[in-house]
């Protein structure tokens, strides 16, 4: 079973999922996410999966985020992603995820877009 520890950084959730996303562990990714999706809106808080803990993510990893991204988008919200492994950013980079999301190189420059008023600040 996969379960995060929540850690409030400002106006910013910060998820750290460890180990493998992948056909055995995904279900569990998207169920333990999803129960932090509903806060995630324009008036709520960003949300930010710190992957440095994350060695391996599958197809189905994948599609468990993008569920997730097209979830918090439609609630106006805001999620990014921080400090992927090379494989996880290759992965990214070849299924062409790396467009759908806010990808930083790591915690510390995500979390000081996220919090910037107004939504200010990208993909860096």
């Amino acid at each position: 079973m996969m379960e995060f520890t929540p850690q409030q950084e400002g106006r910013v959730l910060v998820l750290s999922p460890l180990g493998r996303i992948d056909q055995a562990h995904a279900d569990d990714f998207q169920r333990a996410l999803g129960a932090f999706l509903p806060g995630c809106t324009g008036a709520g808080d960003a949300l930010l999966l710190d992957l440095s803990g994350v060695d391996f993510i599958s197809s189905i990893g994948l599609r468990a985020l993008m569920i997730a991204i097209k979830q918090v988008k439609a609630q106006g919200g805001r999620m990014a992603l921080a400090a992927l492994s090379p494989l996880v950013g290759e992965v990214f980079s070849i299924s062409r995820f790396d467009m759908l999301f806010e990808i930083h190189p790591d915690r510390a420059g995500a979390l000081a877009a996220l919090n910037m008023p107004n939504g200010q600040g990208g993909a860096a």
